[in-house]
């Protein structure tokens, strides 16, 4: 890993863990949690992880370098991932370098937005992602070590570090990792990456510049549509970037939930066009400077309410979590757009 040319290799003296730690704090390659050592033999296991991912990388802002496969690794190990994930973090990585992601826009950016990683098919299983109980918190190491893997390259070789590019007031502890799975076994709805026209039999990740999840809890509804309702009103928050209407959210429904709404017979798009007509910002609520720039910004409002998507394709419903009547508002930067990549399976041999 280098500051300069991506094709060095740094000849880094053994020491002990304390002071690795305070070597790796004055280069600046932390995000301040203790990293592996990124040693030859581990950085050959994670390279070798990805066998047959022969695809260039296009340059990561804003120092505008284009990696080598070896520095990428050697951020995968520090980050604590296994050779296995690897796949995972590169498709990761592709994904937020796609131009409708705005990369640089959600680094320069004062909001507290950082990479959402969701992760579908059957790689879930084989990295043991969870996807279910406490999906978005601690104590599984692929969703740890995955989103901390993306966070550490976009630090360590794009340059992204707070205060310096990374802008954010804030911030949020999506910054250091914000990866999960989505429920498949539990949905009522086929998969997120199947309705966005991969296999079933595909592993995808989805990554979205976003905040981390707002709980939207509701243990009284008996219905789909009271049960919308709630998350309508949950939604329409004229402090998010949402009511710009310039990006997408994601609604992630917990299983609970989901089953309520599947069984009044809602479809995913019924869901997204009640969310889109129904969770609207009323002009009262807005602030007449707020009211100005929102009309010089495009998104007037329409018979007194801000709507808070561009169109309900744009409202994005998935499934995760364990039992309890709670689901979540994932809202995104607005300038931003949910990318899926198909994670590409090591090459045999």
């Amino acid at each position: 890993m280098s500051d300069t040319a991506e094709a060095e290799v740094l000849d880094i003296p053994e020491m002990d863990p304390d002071a690795w730690a305070d070597f790796v704090e004055a280069q600046g390659w932390t995000d301040g949690l203790p990293l592996v050592p990124p040693t030859e033999d581990a950085v050959a296991r994670m390279m070798d992880g990805a066998r047959g991912d022969n695809e260039p990388f296009a340059a990561i802002t804003p120092r505008l370098l284009t990696p080598t496969l070896r520095s990428l690794a050697a951020n995968a190990v520090m980050a604590g991932c296994r050779p296995a994930y690897f796949p995972a973090v590169l498709a990761a990585l592709r994904a937020v370098l796609v131009a409708d992601y705005n990369l640089h826009g959600t680094l320069a950016t004062t909001h507290s937005c950082a990479p959402m990683i969701m992760i579908n098919g059957p790689l879930r299983h084989a990295l043991n992602i969870n996807c279910g109980t406490n999906c978005f918190g601690q104590g599984w190491r692929a969703n740890a070590a995955i989103g901390r893997a993306l966070q550490l390259i976009l630090n360590n070789v794009g340059g992204a570090r707070p205060g310096i590019m990374d802008r954010s007031t804030f911030g949020s502890p999506a910054k250091y990792t914000f990866c999960f799975g989505e429920n498949e076994e539990e949905s009522p709805f086929d998969p997120y990456h199947v309705r966005q026209g991969f296999r079933a039999d595909e592993s995808v990740v989805t990554v979205i510049s976003s905040e981390p999840n707002h709980n939207l809890n509701d243990h009284g509804s008996t219905t789909g549509r009271d049960l919308l309702t709630t998350f309508a009103g949950g939604i329409a928050a004229p402090t998010a970037n949402t009511i710009s209407a310039k990006g997408p959210f994601f609604i992630i429904l917990g299983p609970e939930h989901a089953a309520t709404i599947a069984r009044d017979k809602w479809t995913v798009p019924q869901i997204q066009q009640f969310l889109f007509d129904t969770a609207r910002v009323p002009i009262t609520e807005v602030s007449p400077e707020n009211q100005e720039r929102y009309e010089t910004g495009g998104n007037p409002p329409e018979n007194g309410f801000y709507k808070v998507a561009p169109t309900p394709d744009d409202i994005h419903v998935a499934v995760a979590g364990g039992p309890g009547k709670h689901s979540a508002w994932i809202p995104s930067f607005g300038g931003t757009a949910a990318i899926s990549i198909r994670v590409k399976p090591p090459a045999a041999g």
